[in-house]
């Protein structure tokens, strides 16, 4: 089932999520339609907080990456096999110069920015079966999971803007929370003004 996506503006966005247990009510149907939403708008990656729900978890699949003509072969295969569910993640380490890519989010449609991170992690988690993993990760799986792990930590990429970029989207921003936006996705937006 598709889900409406929550836009910007939405306190939900700005919580901390709260660990689940493997008795989380409808666990397996929920990430299966997390996939299905995160599919339909054509992301790469979706946090529970994007969908209305304060809990550590979030979904991906860096295939749609695998594209892109300037990666490595082995880059490209990382990539296209990459999809995992994240519970309870848990980044325990982060190294190396920070580098800028040009992110998006599911939540505030059009809207890119630089957004500098550093280049490798260690995260710990547990998968859909709640067995446990401690992995490294480097490049784009790295930045993918680090954007989806603010999701959890209430953080949005936009947050990592300088003050002066902030000013310069605030219009934008303030437009996608009143649903003056075109979106080809289902949102759910927090200030918009309901229909009489």
């Amino acid at each position: 089932m598709i889900l409406p996506i929550v836009a910007y503006g939405d306190p939900v966005l700005k919580k901390v999520g709260d660990p689940i247990t493997k008795e989380y009510p409808n666990l397996d149907a929920l990430i299966e339609n997390m996939f299905e939403t995160m599919y339909n708008a054509n992301g790469v990656g979706l946090a529970a907080p994007q969908i209305g729900l304060s809990i550590r978890l979030f979904v991906i699949d860096a295939s749609p990456f695998s594209e892109d003509e300037d990666l490595s072969e082995d880059e490209k295969n990382t990539l296209k096999g990459f999809k995992r569910v994240f519970i309870n993640a848990k980044i325990t380490k982060e190294e190396g110069d920070e580098w800028a890519f040009n992110e998006g989010c599911l939540s505030i449609p059009d809207v890119r920015e630089d957004v500098f991170r550093q280049p490798k992690l260690t995260i710990e988690y547990v998968d859909e079966n709640f067995e446990k993993h401690v992995e490294e990760y480097d490049g784009l799986i790295a930045r993918v999971i680090q954007h989806e792990y603010d999701h959890i930590d209430g953080i949005l990429f936009t947050d990592k803007l300088s003050a002066f970029k902030k000013r310069l989207i605030k219009g934008k921003l303030t437009n996608i929370s009143k649903g003056k936006i075109n979106v080809d996705y289902r949102m759910r937006f927090p200030n918009q003004k309901k229909k009489r």
